[in-house]
């Protein structure tokens, strides 16, 4: 599952709030922003439909898991005095509509890479309720950098997977740290050990909890404060990253 990207190591120079090309009529119903139309990989049509019966499907799924909440992560889940940037590993990724559907009562712009994989993750992202800003590294860097940036300043919370979408695995990419710094937002860095799970043979390992098991969500707050310390360095991100997450 090649979802989320991370974002450029190199801010766009438009200034927050500045101009952000969308896909039309779709960015208005929820759909993509960021890359051009001309760039960017979308699901329509029959395929798209088929994407309500999956989401009910794992809705239900995710309702029979036994979340856990460490205090940390109960304390970040609900902060809710302006916008942040969440951020969670890619084989983390199944976490998402259990989370944010619990808890975050801000709409939430997640970062998907712009090719035929993240096409799927796009139009999924829609039918619950988010939206997704395509580009990656590789594609539509730099007007995906700025919708991010952007979707912050309009009050929108964003979700990024800093080894997205190719790894490697767990490697921070420094991307979310620009974004951050460039927006003042805070970073969520969650994560969560899953007691029982199955893992695809994905480049990440990709983890699927087995229904009725135990899911324990852990979390760590970097401050806008912290984000300017010369020692906040992706490496450290990666650390901190980590230990929120044991495999």
């Amino acid at each position: 599952m090649t979802a989320q990207s991370s974002p450029p190591e190199e801010p766009p120079s438009p200034a927050v709030g500045g101009p952000v090309r969308e896909n039309g009529a779709a960015a208005d119903a929820g759909g993509p922003v960021g890359a051009a139309a001309e760039e960017v990989n979308e699901i329509r049509g029959w395929r798209r439909q088929l994407l309500w019966p999956v989401s009910l499907l794992l809705r239900i799924w995710s309702a029979t898991l036994r979340w856990e909440y460490t205090e940390g992560a109960r304390l970040i889940l609900n902060k809710h005095d302006g916008p942040v940037i969440f951020v969670m590993w890619h084989n983390r990724l199944v976490l998402v509509d259990g989370l944010f559907r619990r808890f975050r009562l801000r709409p939430i712009s997640a970062l998907v890479s712009a090719s035929r994989d993240g096409a799927w993750a796009a139009a999924y992202f829609s039918v619950i309720g988010m939206r997704a800003v395509r580009g990656s590294s590789s594609r539509g860097a730099r007007t995906a950098a700025s919708a991010l940036v952007t979707a912050l300043a309009a009050g929108r919370d964003i979700g990024i997977t800093p080894d997205g979408p190719r790894g490697p695995v767990y490697a921070f990419k420094p991307g979310a740290l620009v974004v951050a710094r460039r927006a003042q937002a805070p970073l969520l860095l969650l994560g969560g050990r899953m007691v029982s799970a199955w893992r695809l043979r994905s480049w990440d390992g990709f983890y699927v909890p087995k229904p009725f098991s135990r899911v324990i969500v852990m979390g760590d707050l970097v401050t806008v404060g912290e984000l300017h310390d010369p020692g906040m360095t992706p490496q450290r991100l990666q650390e901190r990253l980590k230990a929120v997450n044991p495999d």
